[in-house]
């Protein structure tokens, strides 16, 4: 096949790094390739930074593309996608909302449309009419989780929506069967998007330190997290660490929060548990896939600090024989989500997107 992705920008998100898995996996299958973004619209403080180490150049920013063996083309300027700027192709895929208007007006010869569903982007924790028209586009939908794949079935009636849940790299998140550290030590992901929820994780955690004083924090992000997310005295924040140094960051904790208020997939729950860590988490939508609660971890409601403390203390305070069996669930559970498998069911997608297109559905 070949297939062209349509991203808004190339940079170290977590559903761009998702689109980066699934094109190299593809090339290395036989498929032919291309990737679209535009130039990142950048914050003022990048700017700056940038301009300090030498103008400001988009390929100082980095990239779950960079060093990627896959043809990646970046528009002019932030715009949609016309046709000079996609070669024919089997399949053209939207991979943001954004991104789905370029991707519609494109002629037959670029592809069978399709849009790959990571979330429900909210603005100001409402639905927009720009977004709910996405949903409603005559595109194969590609869903990352069941509560994706409903949503597009419920509210957009939309009852041909594949499921292709992400997966785990295990050779690159894994540890050995561990007990609990000396010290107590709690991890989240900085992310300053509100829908995260990254506050609420800091809240609860200065909850918890009040019972544990000897709490350690581990945070890291792919942002310096904004002067509203203050993290407390004993917490530490790796910025942008090295793909192998994720692995032992998620290894050294005792429990991994994850606070969103909507989350599509919510991939770094998964890659913590990989590394041998319950999770505690929000009913984000996404986690409600991966977490059995009072097994692999525990869920708790949207924003609700007073639960999520009481969770999390309730996994520090377990006996070691009780963690274990939790640390070990979590592993295992983590093992049931592999990319061959999510490769082969995307392959699977595309090839209905395909078939689709022919018998004039989309």
């Amino acid at each position: 096949m070949r297939v062209t992705f349509v991203l808004p920008f190339a940079g170290l998100q977590g559903g761009i790094r998702v689109v980066a898995i699934y094109a190299k996996r593809l090339k290395e299958r036989g498929h032919e390739v291309v990737v679209i973004s535009t130039p990142p619209e950048s914050s003022f403080g990048w700017k700056v930074r940038s301009f300090i180490r030498g103008g400001w150049r988009t390929d100082l920013m980095p990239s779950h593309f960079d060093h990627l063996d896959v043809e990646h083309r970046v528009l002019d300027r932030v715009r949609p996608v016309t046709d000079v700027d996609v070669p024919d192709s089997d399949v053209v895929m939207a991979t943001y909302y954004t991104t789905a208007y370029g991707v519609l007006r494109l002629s037959p010869s670029k592809g069978a449309k399709a849009i790959l569903l990571q979330g429900y982007e909210l603005l100001n924790g409402k639905p927009t009419p720009k977004l709910d028209a996405t949903w409603r586009m005559p595109m194969h939908k590609i869903a990352v989780s069941n509560w994706l794949a409903q949503l597009a079935r419920d509210k957009f009636g939309d009852e041909t929506a594949s499921l292709v849940p992400n997966g785990v790299d295990l050779d690159q998140f894994h540890a050995v069967p561990r007990d609990k550290n000396s010290v107590p030590t709690v991890g989240f992901l900085i992310h300053n998007e509100p829908l995260k929820g990254c506050g609420t994780s800091i809240a609860a955690v200065k909850r918890v330190v009040e019972s544990i004083p000897s709490l350690r924090l581990i945070s890291f992000g792919a942002e310096h997290p904004d002067f509203g997310l203050r993290l407390p005295r004993f917490g530490e924040f790796h910025y942008q660490p090295p793909q192998e140094k994720i692995r032992d960051l998620y290894a050294q904790c005792d429990v991994w929060l994850s606070t969103s208020i909507l989350e599509g997939f919510c991939l770094p729950l998964l890659e913590a548990m990989a590394c041998r860590c319950p999770v505690v988490s929000t009913r984000a939508g996404g986690p409600i896939d991966i977490l059995e609660d009072g097994v692999n971890g525990y869920l708790t409601e949207v924003a609700d600090v007073d639960a999520l403390a009481d969770r999390v203390l309730r996994l520090l305070r377990l006996p070691p024989e009780d963690w274990r069996k939790m640390s070990d669930a979590a592993y295992r559970t983590a093992t049931r989500f592999n990319w061959n498998d999510a490769t082969v069911l995307f392959e699977e997608a595309l090839e209905l997107t395909i078939a689709r297109k022919r018998r004039g559905e989309i």
